[in-house]
């Protein structure tokens, strides 16, 4: 469409849809916000976008209509406006025009019409008109100068679209309302008239007035109700009709976007927790400090250590602390490439000094010599009894070990700390932790350095930018740490959680990162040129099978041939409305097509290809020959570690080609792998939560569980099983963990869906136990809001009541699922604590060097191979002594290559 001269937001509509679209978003104190956000997200969009049209957005006003007036009975089946949502009103009000948008709110009619009268006059004037709305009523408004767009998913709708939309033009829609009626309004319409019917009729006799005339011809029941509801109809029509002739006064001249008012949205971002705006708010106002806060920082105890005096009277304070704030700055955000470019700490909140080391730009003061300043730090920073915080101060040993110092006295993480507490609150960046806790929006490093192509190195910036910006990350760090752990203290089994497994766990993780693993470049080149035939092969079979060439990575190519030249059935559509080529949708049609799975291999080829065979040689370093992983903490919600560059978790094992990927994952001359594995770990710990004694008694036996489970659910005795029996039973006890449904097994087994269910009953009639507990844990979730794993560590839920059905089952699932994964993260982060002490003790050859889901792997000395794997494997065992009542196995093998250890 044309850029319009006029835009006019229908509030009213989206206020609702947002309520019920999104999530029960609420601040940390418990207020609703999910409306608010959602119609904000929707404002500021249109802001930007229309920046330059009239504009208003339209509410409507508190009390009754005209059309409560002409029919008692007119949105009398609406439910009274939910509390969460009325809450939500004013604040968005005060959205609206602190955005600087002219609010129209006009009592006795509704937005629509408002919005029609608006559309109206502007129309005449010759001018373009949108309408952004979500209401179906409003194409009754729709000509060749007025347009309708959904903001929520971008649709626009012109007389065109109105027409394939509903099989009429847009004046024919105010007739088609009027006999279909509209239940959330009550308009009642015809009795036993659909939209099918309607638009039969409107195309048959032109319009509602000739319809009404000739009601006698229409035969059977529908024209019996027609004939018998013709004053019904003539109401419907009233009310479904907006109106176009108000007398508002409003000038066009005053519909035009005003100034921000950037002091109230800023407080109501802040009193919302609308983080990301916060920030984005400060930045673009010129203020790249911390919103009420910036004035204080910008004045505040930070220093830039230029003279050596100054950097001697900062290492006094230092020795003295009970707990120095250390944080680095640096060229990369990549471990392995970043240069050490300054050093900040903080001692006390507030206050802070920056060490620059290496800012290099024309008219750079002279800073203290790089290796004299070093040396006079390093005994502090190696000193173990010197306590130490960092945000995500694993990186910072990183970078401090390439300059010669091993940073010691790791105490606290104010990343991890906040991960702890909880992972779904927020992300753990510090920008976003600080907004969460602290309420402080910091600096950001877009602002500082500039962004995109002509960012700036750190050691580019000039100082009296840098100097700020690094002092405030590590006063942010004490701030956070300080807010943070009295939060952890007030729930014991979280601060043990933080204490006793995360924070020791940093540099067991940092010398693992720092040794990497070898990995064979030639190797991975053949298989990258495997594949690359496989695929080949794959592209003309999928073409044979098509009739036709094609691209394979295209979905519109792809869309067409499947849905359009074979007929297959649209399972799914995307949310612009065009059907699904995504993976699930292309396994179930594989069941009735080649097509479709030839596809699925396709894809599965290609992302080994081009995220592993393709691009581990280019992450193999030069200085050490090795891959280097880094692996994080934080991220994974339920405890689980996770790793990049590259993700190790990621390596399909399922399929041979994948597998054929650890062959390139090599030991070094002398030594060879071992891969200790804990078997069906998460199983052991369903027995244990659930108590079932039919799977307790199954683990005390070390029996094969799958074909125990099959005995149980198919009849007979474990090793009378059959082949098949197994794999079922072995899809049910893994597919229950992950909340997968009867249609799912069906799907994974190739069985009918009532197979599947019977299945399913069957386990749950042998195994009672694990419905109860899957029974208790959704009613716990329910209650308290989070569940927990059998050591205390805490996975909040923040959908588990909510009213989205499909959001709140999910988190069902999850609630179900994470107290088995995430004991068994804490479980293996156990045995990596205790394994690491064990390798310095008693195994110095030996290096740990990847973790991998359930999985442990060393680089160890051919001639001590043997002992080591039976030594480790009890050792890891016992890792959940004292608390399971099931017993752990650990699987230990060893090969020249990962593959090979399996």
């Amino acid at each position: 469409m044309k850029q319009p001269d006029l835009v006019l937001v229908d509030g009213s509509s989206y206020l609702y849809r947002a309520f019920h679209a999104l999530p029960p978003l609420t601040t940390s104190d418990g207020r609703p916000t999910g409306a608010v956000y959602g119609v904000g997200n929707m404002l500021r969009r249109l802001r930007k976008d229309y920046g330059d049209a009239h504009i208003a957005v339209v509410f409507d006003a508190p009390g009754k209509t005209f059309r409560d007036e002409l029919f008692e009975d007119y949105k009398a089946h609406r439910p009274p406006m939910p509390d969460d949502l009325r809450a939500q009103i004013d604040p968005l009000l005060t959205m609206v025009e602190a955005l600087g948008l002219p609010l129209l709110r006009e009592s006795g009619v509704e937005a629509d019409d408002v919005i029609g009268t608006l559309a109206r006059e502007a129309a005449e004037r010759g001018e373009q008109v949108l309408i952004s709305t979500g209401d179906k009523d409003m194409a009754q408004l729709v000509t060749d100068k007025v347009t309708l767009v959904n903001t929520m998913t971008d649709k626009h709708l012109d007389p065109a679209g109105v027409e394939e939309k509903f099989g009429i033009p847009p004046e024919r829609i105010i007739d088609y309302l009027a006999l279909v009626g509209d239940k959330s309004d009550n308009i009642p319409g015809v009795p036993k008239v659909g939209p099918k019917t309607a638009v039969k009729w409107l195309q048959a006799y032109g319009d509602l007035d000739q319809l009404m005339e000739r009601a006698d011809e229409i035969k059977g029941k529908v024209g019996e109700s027609l004939r018998e509801n013709i004053e019904q109809l003539k109401l419907s029509r009233e009310l479904a009709t907006i109106r176009v002739d108000l007398e508002l006064g409003v000038k066009e001249s005053e519909l035009k976007l005003g100034e921000a008012d950037v002091a109230t949205l800023r407080e109501l971002y802040r009193s919302h927790e609308f983080n990301s705006w916060l920030r984005e708010l400060d930045e673009n106002n010129g203020n790249a400090g911390t919103g009420a806060q910036a004035e204080d920082n910008s004045q505040g105890d930070y220093q830039v250590l230029l003279d050596e005096k100054d950097l001697d009277e900062w290492i006094k304070r230092l020795k003295q602390a009970e707990l120095v704030a250390v944080d680095t700055e640096t060229t990369s955000i990549h471990y392995r490439q970043a240069e050490l470019v300054g050093l900040s700490f903080a001692v006390k909140a507030g206050e802070a000094a920056y060490l620059p080391l290496g800012h290099h730009y024309d008219g750079a003061p002279k800073q203290i010599d790089r290796q004299r300043a070093l040396d006079k730090l390093k005994p502090l920073l190696e000193d173990e009894k010197l306590p130490k915080v960092g945000h995500h101060i694993k990186y910072d040993m990183h970078v401090l070990s390439a300059a010669g110092i091993r940073l010691a006295g790791i105490h606290d993480d104010s990343m991890l700390a906040s991960y702890v507490l909880d992972s779904t609150a927020t992300r753990h960046d510090m920008d976003s932790v600080a907004q969460k806790y602290l309420d402080i929006t910091p600096i950001s490093y877009e602002s500082v350095a500039g962004k995109g192509a002509k960012q700036k190195t750190f050691d580019q910036i000039e100082l009296d930018t840098a100097g700020s910006y690094a002092a405030e990350d590590a006063d942010i760090t004490l701030r956070l740490h300080q807010a943070l752990w009295p939060k952890l203290q007030a729930i014991k089994p979280l601060a043990g959680i933080y204490r006793d497994l995360e924070i020791p766990l940093i540099p067991v993780l940092q010398r693992m990162e720092a040794r990497g693993v070898m990995v064979d470049a030639d190797k991975l080149r053949e298989q990258s040129a495997e594949l690359k035939d496989s695929m080949d092969a794959l592209e003309r079979q999928a073409h044979d099978a098509a009739g036709q060439s094609f691209n394979l990575g295209s979905p519109k190519q792809l869309q067409k041939i499947l849905f359009e030249d074979l007929g297959l059935p649209v399972v799914r559509k995307t949310p612009k409305g065009q059907p699904s080529t995504a993976e699930d949708v292309l396994e179930e049609l594989a069941i009735s097509h080649e097509l479709p799975r030839m596809i699925l291999e396709h894809r599965g080829l290609s992302k080994l290809r081009s995220t592993y065979t393709d691009k581990l040689p280019e992450m193999i370093d030069p200085n050490s020959g090795r891959v280097h992983t880094s692996y994080h903490q934080a991220v994974a919600a339920t405890g689980r570690l996770s790793s990049s560059d590259p993700n190790l978790q990621n390596i399909p094992i399922r399929r041979a080609e994948g597998r054929r990927i650890r062959k390139a994952f090599i030991a070094p001359e002398g030594y060879r792998l071992v891969a200790a594995d804990y078997s069906q770990i998460e199983l052991r710990i369903m027995a244990h939560l659930s108590g079932d004694e039919g799977l307790l008694k199954a683990f005390e036996q070390d029996l094969d569980i799958h074909a125990a489970t099959a005995a149980e659910v198919f009849g007979g005795r474990p090793e009378e099983v059959e082949p098949d029996q197994r794999r079922a039973a072995k899809a049910i006890n893994f597919g229950l963990i992950y909340g997968m449904s009867a249609w799912g097994l069906a799907r994974q087994l190739g069985i009918e869906r009532q197979s599947a269910q019977e299945y399913v009953d069957r386990y749950f009639q042998r195994y009672p136990g694990v419905a109860d507990y899957m029974d208790r844990t959704r009613k716990q979730a329910r209650e308290q809001g989070y569940v927990e794993t059998v050591f205390g560590r805490r996975l909040y839920l923040p959908e588990i009541n909510s009213r989205n059905g499909q959001r709140r089952q999910y988190a069902e699932r999850t609630a179900i699922n994470a107290p088995m994964q995430g004991t068994a993260a804490d479980i293996i982060k156990r045995a990596m604590l205790d394994v690491a002490e064990w390798l310095s003790t008693e195994w110095p050859g030996v290096w740990m060097i990847m973790q991998v889901h359930d999985e442990l792997v060393f680089e160890v000395p051919e001639a001590a191979v043997d002992r080591f794997r039976q030594a480790v494997a009890e050792r890891m065992a016992r890792a959940g002594a004292g608390k399971l009542s099931v017993p752990l196995k650990v699987d230990a093998e060893d090969g020249i290559d990962w593959e090979e250890a399996h």
